[in-house]
């Protein structure tokens, strides 16, 4: 309770917003004075930026006193630096000179939500992902935002790495880059693995909590995050980090970017590699990457191409760890090892690892996937009110992941026994991998309108998924006629996924009314032979309506209320209309989300409060229940809700003394609630047990952060960042005995700028994680059955304990 309280006392003060000294004017265009909107406005050596909105205005808040070295800059003009003196400075009017060409962005941008608009969201800028960033992956750069939880497999942050928002996984969280979806169209699920490092290559990210406005690819079912990679920068430069850590992790990265040559073109550039062994035993990661672009910009018409690519190998600790390892309970561990059928060394590997246990032993238990992304990006500005935009795309996926197996049986691998003489041998042990290999194509597409108060955009996507699923044996201890490689199943998908969406924002003095109308359109087939040697056919249709509606209410210049409402459907997953028990078939879910807020911004402090009330029907929860072959089987659920308040906001304590955080209560119900257990007492029984109004699983009620930021001298600031996560359940039923505890988690990070001759920019950057050193979890699973008693094993997820990460980041 003590840890509750202090959480949300911390919260609450986040919520009285940022004060202290500033610098604030305007941008414009040397000659017609013509506002420049998104013009980079910073002061490097602090770290500090913001961009201009729409009219040109700027506002730098949170800035110490002394003299400092202001820079500005927008693609399409040249650079500007500026000495400016705090306190002391007025209001300014910095003009550009624009250049011989118009470089403008050329994403689908209206996926992204306006500052103003009705939607409930979180813009994390470039300026803060580097802060954050020293090598582990988007979820954990994220969790310091409203209503995210994140985990790792390995408990580092880097490798296999989720988050959930508002209680929503990643399979109903959507994803794109640079407006291209990023979901796995079968799984729906974000492998971050897959594309290391991508948080260098991001301008910024944005989160849109709830619905959101439309989007392409799966449905949006918690949020929606649209990562917007690098802006082209008009000079040259060139950058390197490199960072070492505990658990033998390292990071090297490099980067450049040519400026404009012959004012018509840009090339930029990024290469990556992180190893980590992980917290857990046998967790290493080994992620190479990079990220090319080249851009064209005309006078009216501008194309970039964009290329970039992941190389993945994981050691698998996806298993989790056993709740009597964490516990140090020998007797449950012992009959956990009886119940799993582990040999003598998985036995002593249990016994003696501790929080840092892994089941997997086999020297190559590795996950060894690529992903190859091919982007083009067009657009054209037919005057000053008509512009089209498009795109093409292609991702290449191929890979496995590589498991030893004991004692298997033949028949599980469509083989028969081995008769030798008068033995018959029905088990062996062997090696197999699992593949996946898939292609994902298509194109999006926008024509837009504005003029006085009216924005209108109609656009869509159109994208096709093909992709093999099958299996080798590429070890046997006895081959039993087959050859290496042999396969022993295949399947093959494809799924084409449509959208069109109609987008209309009318402005007036004191009004914001926002229309948003999208149709989509999923055709997915499969068929093949799955893992576990069940035949199937998949051969689905959906249409979905998706209506959105808001607007918002200007208080005053800074201050502003909000409301809307939108309708998301989303299909099943590939696992659901596989492992469903013959005869039955999963339909797809529905949310009715409505949210409300009220905004304020002044110069000395910031604040946001928005209520959320998620209506689903039929969403898809495990029960327990298992098909005939022991899958877990999901399940449609009539009704449940997710209803919240989100707090978040800042305050400016002191001229070098900086607060800010985020609070988030909700209540996530299934009003009633069917848990399936088998009792193997005497035979084979099924219970049924009927539960009402218990809590969704893993969504807690409390997820709150803090960050107070302390600059000692002008060189030098100090970051002390606070995580507090609210009681988990595992599974539906609202059992403590199946939950993960609440916790409470600090960081400590300190930058040191020093200004060195010839570098634009030198950070050294010191990252303490866990510095009290909790022993905690952040994600996990449970199953339960009833042999003579209801037994329950829980599986968890151990986060490393006190650790640390250093980096080194030059700028030229």
């Amino acid at each position: 309770m003590n840890k509750l309280v202090i959480a949300f006392s911390i919260a609450l003060i986040s919520l009285t917003a940022m004060a202290q000294n500033s610098i604030k004017g305007y941008v414009v265009t040397r000659g017609s004075n013509e506002p420049i909107s998104q013009a980079h406005v910073q002061i490097p050596s602090l770290g500090e930026g913001v961009y201009s909105d729409s009219t040109g205005y700027f506002e730098l808040t949170n800035l110490p006193e002394g003299e400092w070295e202001l820079q500005v800059s927008h693609v399409g003009h040249f650079s500007q630096k500026i000495a400016v003196v705090i306190p002391g400075t007025g209001d300014l009017r910095i003009r550009l000179r624009s250049s011989d060409y118009q470089l403008q962005a050329v994403d689908v941008i209206s996926l992204r939500a306006d500052d103003d608009a009705p939607i409930t969201s979180t813009n994390v800028t470039k300026t803060e992902i580097e802060a954050r960033n020293l090598g582990q992956d988007i979820p954990m750069l994220l969790d310091m935002t409203p209503s995210v939880v994140s985990s790792s497999d390995a408990g580092a942050g880097i490798g296999y790495t989720n988050m959930r928002i508002r209680g929503s996984d990643q399979t109903r969280i959507n994803v794109t880059i640079n407006g291209i979806a990023y979901n796995d169209p079968e799984s729906q699920g974000v492998f971050w693995v897959n594309l290391p490092d991508i948080a260098s290559s991001a301008n910024e990210i944005q989160i849109q909590r709830g619905v959101g406005t439309s989007t392409n690819g799966a449905g949006a079912f918690g949020a929606t995050v649209n990562v917007q990679t690098t802006d082209f920068n008009a000079d040259p430069y060139a950058g390197i980090r490199l960072g070492a850590g505990s658990f033998n992790t390292f990071r090297t990265n490099t980067s450049f970017g040519t400026g404009l040559l012959k004012n018509r073109w840009i090339l930029e550039g990024r290469m990556s590699y992180i190893h980590s062994d992980g917290y857990i035993d046998r967790a290493r990661s080994d992620l190479k990457s990079y990220y090319l672009s080249a851009g064209y910009y005309g006078e009216k018409t501008t194309l970039k191409m964009i290329h970039f690519a992941g190389r993945e190998e994981t050691y698998q600790s996806w298993y989790g760890t056993p709740e009597s390892r964490l516990e140090n309970d020998t007797a449950a561990m012992l009959e956990h090892a009886s119940n799993e059928g582990y040999d003598s060394t998985q036995i002593e590997n249990l016994l003696s690892s501790g929080r840092t246990y892994n089941h997997y032993l086999y020297d190559n238990e590795v996950d060894n996937y690529s992903q190859d992304h091919y982007q083009f990006h067009l657009r054209h500005d037919f005057n000053s009110n008509w512009t089209a935009k498009g795109a093409l795309h292609y991702t290449r996926g191929k890979g496995y992941f590589e498991q030893y197996r004991s004692e298997e049986d033949f028949a599980d691998y469509g083989l028969s026994n081995l008769v030798i003489g008068s033995d018959t041998i029905t088990t062996t042990d062997l090696i197999r991998r699992r593949w996946l290999d898939n292609h994902f194509v298509g194109g999006t597409y926008e024509l837009s309108y504005a003029k006085a108060n009216w924005e209108v955009q109609y656009g869509g996507a159109y994208n096709t998924y093909l992709g093999d699923h099958y299996g080798e044996i590429i070890w046997s201890e006895f081959a039993n006629g087959t050859d290496i490689r042999d396969q022993y199943y295949f399947g093959e998908s494809t799924k084409n996924d449509f959208n069109n969406y109609l987008k209309i924002t009318r402005r007036s003095d004191n009004w914001l009314l926002f229309a948003d109308l999208q149709f989509r359109n999923v055709r997915y087939n499969a068929e093949g032979t799955d893992n576990d040697l069940v035949e199937y056919r998949i051969d689905e249709n959906f249409n979905f309506f998706n209506p959105k509606a808001g607007v918002t209410y200007f208080l005053s210049d800074y201050s502003n209320v909000y409301a809307s409402f939108a309708v998301a459907n989303r299909e099943p997953v590939r696992s659901d209309f596989i492992d469903a028990p013959e005869g039955e078939k999963p339909v797809h879910e529905t949310l009715y989300d409505t949210e409300v807020g009220y905004r304020i911004s002044k110069s000395k402090w910031q604040l946001e409060i928005n209520g959320y009330f998620m209506d689903y029907n039929n969403q898809l929860v495990l029960t327990g229940e298992l098909n005939d072959v022991g899958a877990s089987v999901r399940r449609n659920i009539e009704d449940s809700y997710r209803a919240g308040i989100e707090f978040s906001g800042g305050l400016q304590l002191t001229s070098n003394l900086q607060f800010s955080g985020s609070l988030a209560l909700s209540r996530n119900i299934l009003p009633e609630f069917e848990e399936v257990l088998y009792d193997y007492t005497n035979g084979f029984d099924v219970i049924r047990n009927v539960y009402e109004n218990t809590p969704i699983a893993l969504s807690p009620d409390v997820v709150a952060n803090a960050q107070l930021r302390y600059t000692i001298f002008k060189s030098v600031e100090a970051t002390w960042l606070t995580r507090f996560v609210g009681r988990q359940y595992l599974d539906n039923t609202g059992n403590t005995a199946r939950s993960i505890d609440p916790f409470i988690v600090n960081d400590l990070r300190l930058d040191y700028r020093p200004e060195i001759a010839g570098a634009k920019n030198v950070r050294l950057s010191l990252l303490v994680n866990n510095i009290l050193n909790v022993e905690y979890s952040a994600f996990g699973y449970t199953y339960s059955y009833i042999f003579g008693e209801t037994i329950t094993e829980n599986f968890y997820y151990p986060q490393a304990t006190r650790n640390f990460m250093i980096q080194l980041a030059v700028d030229f």
